[in-house]
């Protein structure tokens, strides 16, 4: 039986066929989230990074629907270092699960980065237990835009 939308998804370690679609879900979630925000690679290069880097070399999990990939969290070390759902997917309990998973995953903590101009995942974060803890003018990132870094300590949430 094939899923639909209303299906739960599917949360495992992504494989080297998942990149593509994994790359997408990266690409659509950043378009619609951050419209004005300067993209620092092309499309050839964000597949490229997911197909070489992030699916063969770090822990990189996907929410899977039926064949669909809606979602991809990538975990580097203590660094919750990626995150992006599906537009679609959005609102529908998907991230929450993954920061669930992360958490699990990472029970000494995480740290990770957002930009200060998405306040969706600032308050989506805050609302996980998620506490700023560094503000930049973005000159250290490469698409220059002023972020946030975040920290979250099971003892402190």
């Amino acid at each position: 039986m094939k899923s639909t939308k209303t299906d739960a998804p599917v949360l495992r370690r992504a494989t080297g066929s998942d990149a593509a679609e994994a790359a997408g879900v990266w690409l659509r979630s950043y378009a619609a989230a951050l419209p004005d925000v300067r993209r620092a690679h092309t499309d050839d290069e964000v597949g490229a990074w997911f197909r070489e880097l992030l699916v063969p070399h770090r822990e990189t999990w996907v929410a899977a629907a039926g064949d669909a990939v809606v979602a991809v969290m990538v975990l580097d070390g203590g660094e919750l270092d990626q995150l992006y759902v599906d537009p679609p997917w959005r609102g529908r309990g998907v991230g929450d699960r993954l920061v669930d998973l992360a958490k699990r995953r990472r029970p000494d903590g995480l740290e990770l980065w957002t930009f200060q101009v998405n306040a969706p995942a600032r308050r989506f974060y805050e609302r996980h237990g998620f506490v700023a803890a560094e503000h930049t003018d973005g000159s250290r990132n490469e698409e220059r835009e002023p972020d946030v870094r975040y920290a979250w300590h099971p003892e402190t949430s």
